[in-house]
């Protein structure tokens, strides 16, 4: 599903490659039917935020965010088992890793396979039910993720927000 993959884009580490591809970006957000109006709303502050940084800033301000402060990891297995659990860890990664083998996806990145821009990338080539159901499964972190970006007042929350409410079994019920 796209919009996974924006979302997946939104995640990641700054380039100006997502400078570049801002315009393109709000419009597939604007353009989607996919997305409901509260979803546009809180990704176009986010756009508005990110477009009004320089890349420096921007990376200044993920790093912070993501990388300095544990309660933010974008690894999920962090908030599962801890940063010093790596026995526990371990068996997580492996079956993530073995999961997108047996998708035939192949990630050509040095990220560990629970980092959430590589998890909504995965979810990009799922349908939405198949999305959510494999969301589903990460939702008590992304409900925990959110909480602390929230209490941060990070303007990452908005992307976190849509996520966990995607990854709800009581969506696909509805």
């Amino acid at each position: 599903m796209r919009l996974y993959k924006v979302l997946s884009v939104l995640l990641e580490y700054p380039e100006q490659e997502l400078i570049d591809n801002l315009p393109e970006i709000r419009s597939i957000i604007d353009e989607s039917a996919n997305i409901d109006a509260a979803e546009k709303v809180a990704m176009r502050k986010l756009l508005d935020h990110l477009t009004s940084m320089s890349l420096t800033e921007m990376q200044t301000e993920y790093v912070k965010t993501f990388d300095l402060t544990p309660e933010h990891s974008l690894h999920l297995t962090h908030h599962l088992f801890g940063e010093d659990s790596d026995r526990d860890r371990g068996p997580a990664l492996i079956d993530l890793s073995e999961m997108f083998k047996e998708y035939g996806v192949k990630t050509v990145t040095n990220e560990l396979p629970d980092y959430l821009p590589l998890i909504l990338e995965f979810a990009s080539y799922l349908d939405e039910s198949e999305a959510t159901v494999f969301l589903s499964d990460v939702n008590k972190v992304l409900v925990l993720l959110t909480d602390n970006l929230t209490k941060a007042e990070s303007p990452y929350v908005a992307p976190l927000s849509i996520i966990k409410n995607r990854a709800s079994l009581t969506r696909l019920a509805a």
